[in-house]
């Protein structure tokens, strides 16, 4: 048997021999490729049987050549099958739930949604993942609270789901492997923006928590991987049939992300955002999405009879303070000292007794009257990241502390002088090039918008 030549036993029994290089022509050559074949070139991936070369190769022949909706499906198995697959007590089966955004700016919804959804009972196991690029991540977010630990075992998982419901968690090393292999040559040969390869990482990672249940929030917007409607529709059908076959009820949300979700961007300044969301004071475009991502879960699970009431159940935990109680229990048992995740809970505190606060706080201003039309939300994004609170490569670190908040929204009415936005950094001077991106980031115009037009929400797929 040559070098890059194996067998394979398929689903029958039989042993097949297959060779990676024919593999690859055959995908080059826009032909199909089998369950066995995908399956045998997934572990070759994670063993090292396949040489980085070859896995370029294939993912470029994928790109190039897209692949169908089994094939699809046979590769996120087999990355979930690649490491381990998290197990989860008989009793509760039903309940276990998640969300997942394909990412935007200012996207805290999963910091309030958890605790919700728990409130609700159901089981949150939420593994998430850090900011790269203009995105911020929901681990990142968290790490400013002081104490706050994202890393946990599996049984430490369970355990705190059994006391709390939820948690949200880094990605340990023995979850889907191959994906993290094959993202990272994705990252370095061009190959990122393909459907069936973006739907494969995100459903492999879902599919491993063992889920019964997935609410997919897929942006679409110049602030978004998907820049258009269509994009975001292919996706969205791509990971909901993924999920569906793979037995997890999916339901997708297609939302603009053109404007940033909320008021604030960067990490600390969203976290008090959502505990400001938790008190029930959240901006109106934020809570949107909150109160229906849940209730498409709610009803998933048969926990609602409808969307709306699922809607309405998210927000009467809000309302009456259960998703909060669930929020500090969370923090708690991740690692957060009991005194200061009480403070942090707690109404009318001075927050930045416990955040590290930016340096300066600079405020720009309005410079013409009209109703706010656009606030570009990736502009706004590559400032805060430049600031420090984001990373260009995986590991940078990061400043918690720096950011923007936004004092108006769109659709609201302005007067030149009227502050409209706070930076908050640790720079000795705000740079002229800062300040003139963020005010070229705000448009301004005489009319006035319509309430329609300022939900979030586009499409309901699955």
């Amino acid at each position: 048997m040559g070098e890059e030549q194996h067998l394979y036993r398929n689903k029958a029994g039989v042993m097949k021999t297959y060779r990676i290089p024919d593999l690859i022509a055959k995908k080059r050559d826009g032909k199909g490729l089998t369950h066995g074949e995908i399956q045998h070139f997934v572990e070759g991936v994670v063993n090292g049987h396949v040489q980085e070369s070859q896995l370029g190769a294939m993912l470029m022949a994928i790109f190039l050549q897209g692949m169908g909706l089994d094939e699809a499906t046979h590769l996120t198995r087999a990355m979930v099958t690649s490491g381990d697959v998290l197990t989860w007590p008989k009793e509760w089966k039903g309940l276990m739930v998640d969300k997942h955004s394909t990412g935007g700016v200012g996207d805290k919804v999963s910091l309030p949604l958890a605790p919700a959804l728990a409130a609700c009972g159901l089981k949150v196991p939420m593994i998430s993942g850090r900011g790269l690029g203009h995105t911020g991540g929901t681990l990142d977010k968290l790490e400013s609270i002081p104490g706050f630990q994202v890393s946990c075992s599996t049984q430490k998982m369970k355990d705190i789901l059994a006391d709390v419901g939820c948690c949200i968690v880094g990605q340990t090393s023995m979850l889907v492997p191959a994906d993290r292999i094959m993202y990272a040559t994705r990252d370095v040969t061009g190959t990122v923006e393909s459907i069936p390869l973006i739907s494969a990482s995100i459903v492999s990672k879902k599919a491993a928590e063992n889920l019964d249940s997935l609410v997919l929030d897929v942006k679409v917007g110049k602030a978004a991987g998907m820049k258009t409607e269509e994009m975001a529709q292919k996706l969205a059908k791509s990971m909901v049939s993924i999920c569906n076959d793979l037995g997890i009820k999916t339901v997708a949300l297609l939302t603009k992300m053109d404007n940033p979700i909320g008021k604030t961007v960067g990490n600390s300044l969203e976290v008090i955002e959502c505990l400001e969301c938790l008190h029930g004071n959240g901006p109106s475009d934020l809570m949107e999405l909150i109160y229906k991502l849940g209730g498409q879960l709610l009803h998933s699970v048969g926990k609602a009879t409808s969307p709306q009431e699922g809607y309405r159940h998210i927000e009467d935990t809000i309302l009456n303070g259960s998703a909060m109680q669930k929020f500090c229990a969370m923090l708690k048992a991740q690692g957060v000292e009991e005194s200061v995740a009480n403070k942090l809970c707690t109404r009318e505190i001075d927050l930045y007794s416990i955040f590290t606060p930016a340096k300066n706080v600079m405020e720009i201003r309005c410079q013409k009257e009209g109703y706010v039309q656009a606030i570009d939300g990736l502009e706004l994004a590559l400032v805060c990241k430049e600031l420090g609170a984001g990373r260009t490569k995986a590991g940078e670190s990061i400043n918690h502390a720096v950011g923007l908040e936004l004092k108006v929204q769109v659709g609201d009415a302005v007067k030149t002088g009227d502050v409209w936005i706070k930076v908050h950094h640790d720079e000795a001077v705000l740079s002229d090039n800062h300040v003139n991106q963020l005010q070229k980031a705000l448009e301004v115009e005489s009319r006035p918008i319509e309430a329609q037009a300022l939900s979030r929400v586009i499409d309901v797929i699955g």
